[in-house]
């Protein structure tokens, strides 16, 4: 069964939204990096990528995460990540995907658009949703 890759793009709080859903791989990526490139020429600097519902995710889709965020830093913007945790198991693939990579921790983690696009809130830390993590406790 082929999914349909799509990029729905959205504003709140003063953060571009970029909803994603689908799977990134070498044909689907390029798309997402030229929405990211176009909000940043039309001069929107505060990005979240909604991940949660991406189902697959390549080394292309990863090159297209860090490119963002490089381009990101660049511009002195920002860039946030929503990946569900762990235990939802179909749509944390990116999330198991960037912790067994390693690159996980490069990236501001949000559990949700909420908190994503609020200031005061903190990003998830690496150690809580990395691959073979033990769940943090408060």
């Amino acid at each position: 069964m082929m999914v349909a890759f799509k990029v729905t793009d959205g504003e709140r709080g003063g953060w571009t939204v970029l909803q994603v859903s689908g799977e990134m791989d070498l044909v689907t990526s390029p798309e997402l990096r030229q929405r990211v490139h176009d909000a940043v020429a039309e001069g929107r600097h505060r990005v979240v990528l909604d991940l949660s519902e991406v189902v697959f995710c390549d080394s292309s889709g990863v090159g297209v995460l860090i490119a963002t965020r490089r381009l990101m830093r660049s511009c002195q913007g920002y860039l946030r990540l929503i990946l569900p945790a762990r235990g939802d198991a179909e749509s944390a693939h990116v999330n198991r995907v960037l912790g067994a990579l390693g690159v996980r921790r490069l990236f501001d983690v949000y559990a949700d658009l909420g908190t994503a696009a609020d200031e005061t809130a903190a990003p998830l830390p690496a150690a809580s949703t990395r691959v073979g993590a033990a769940p943090t406790r408060a």
